[in-house]
């Protein structure tokens, strides 16, 4: 049997114990009613969880960035960190505006014909000379291959062409002819106003079907048609670009002017050619039509490209195949600018020949020049 100061201890010691766990559960309850008044209270964090939640360390210790860089390129792809985005449309260039390209290595296409109008080919880069306001410039890059070209045709379906056009649109199809799997083209046609009668294909099949219905009427707006065939041009596939314009060469109903688009001509790395269909001398009507060879002539001449001027429409479809054979066989110049200076200057550019020994005086087609860069 127990003692009674067992009893009495053991009695004791539970009394203890109870009241050990309502002092616990008093100080539970008040922490609680502190919480309730104060909420803020529950926005604190240990050091473990202040780091819980943030994005891991760059895992390529070999590069480092600026302060200004990290603060905004957590999110962006690479090509607009560095100010540049895929697919940026081009931008519509108003009368009077021009733009500027930069240039590291510059591109010469180059024709060379003997005194027949012949293509001379089988030349090698020994014997071209290349400089840039009359300073010699080192030649870093020559090619002759035939590549892959971007081609607009520039299509005249004015009212000056009525009698014309069924000859000009086979002239077309004959220059169709000449391509290549690779090549696209695209088509613009005007009278009045330019329209874009077809966008980029390599459907040959395609541009014929959409020529074949086509009328000529109304006016010409033929400076507005070559502005809208460069600005068709910027979404090109293959580096070497070149318009074909067919037309009697006169401008009666263009928004942009001739000052306008030799600007852009020459702000732009495309060549021009022009087949120009005109009347008899004695038998142009019009101021715009008597002008016509003189604008066609001076635009294509700024890109290398040439104008070949036809009096009899039977003509037309050689000559046609003559244009596509030569943007086949020329020459690629490329050099690196000796003149770093960026200060949006046209830079002559003029090409000498080294001809083989026997050949007669040959005749050389290229750019007359560019646009430096501003900055």
């Amino acid at each position: 049997m127990a003692s009674i100061g067992s009893v009495r201890a053991s009695h004791a010691s539970r009394i203890q114990l109870a009241i050990s766990l309502i002092a616990w559960v008093l100080l539970i309850l008040s922490s609680i009613a502190a919480r309730a008044q104060n909420p803020a209270l529950d926005q604190t964090r240990t050091p473990d969880s202040e780091f819980s939640d943030t994005k891991p360390l760059d895992s390529k210790p070999s590069e480092t960035k600026s302060p200004d860089h990290a603060k905004s390129t957590d999110s962006k792809p690479a090509d607009e960190v560095a100010g540049l985005h895929k697919d940026t449309p081009g931008r519509a260039l108003k009368p009077g505006q021009s733009i500027r390209i930069a240039v590291d290595l510059a591109l010469v296409n180059i024709t060379i014909t003997d005194p027949y109008n012949r293509l001379v080919t089988g030349l090698e880069q020994e014997n071209f000379r290349i400089f840039e306001d009359n300073v010699e410039q080192e030649v870093v890059h020559f090619s002759s291959e035939d590549v892959p070209i971007s081609i607009g045709v520039i299509f005249d379906l004015s009212g000056s062409m009525s009698n014309k056009v069924d000859k000009a649109r086979s002239a077309a199809v004959q220059f169709l002819k000449t391509a290549n799997p690779q090549d696209e083209f695209f088509l613009v046609s005007f009278n009045e106003r330019a329209e874009l009668t077809s966008p980029f294909t390599q459907s040959v099949e395609d541009l014929q079907q959409r020529m074949l219905y086509t009328t000529a009427k109304g006016r010409t707006a033929l400076l507005d048609a070559i502005y809208l065939g460069m600005s068709e041009m910027r979404g090109a596939h293959n580096s070497k670009r070149a318009l074909l314009i067919i037309s009697d060469g006169g401008d009666n109903h263009s928004r942009y002017n001739e000052r306008d688009i030799k600007n852009f001509v020459k702000e732009s790395d495309v060549q021009i050619y022009a087949i120009g269909i005109y009347n008899p001398l004695g038998y142009r009507p019009t101021t715009e039509e008597a002008n016509g060879p003189s604008l066609l002539t001076e635009l294509t001449e700024l890109t290398g490209g040439r104008v070949f001027n036809v009096e009899n429409l039977s003509d037309l479809p050689d000559v046609a195949t003559k244009i596509g054979m030569e943007l086949r066989n020329q020459y690629v110049l490329g050099y690196r600018p000796s003149n770093h200076t960026r200060d949006s200057k046209w830079r002559k550019i003029k090409i000498k020949l080294r001809a083989p020994k026997g050949l007669p005086p040959l005749n050389v087609f290229a750019k007359t020049g560019y646009y430096a860069p501003s900055h």
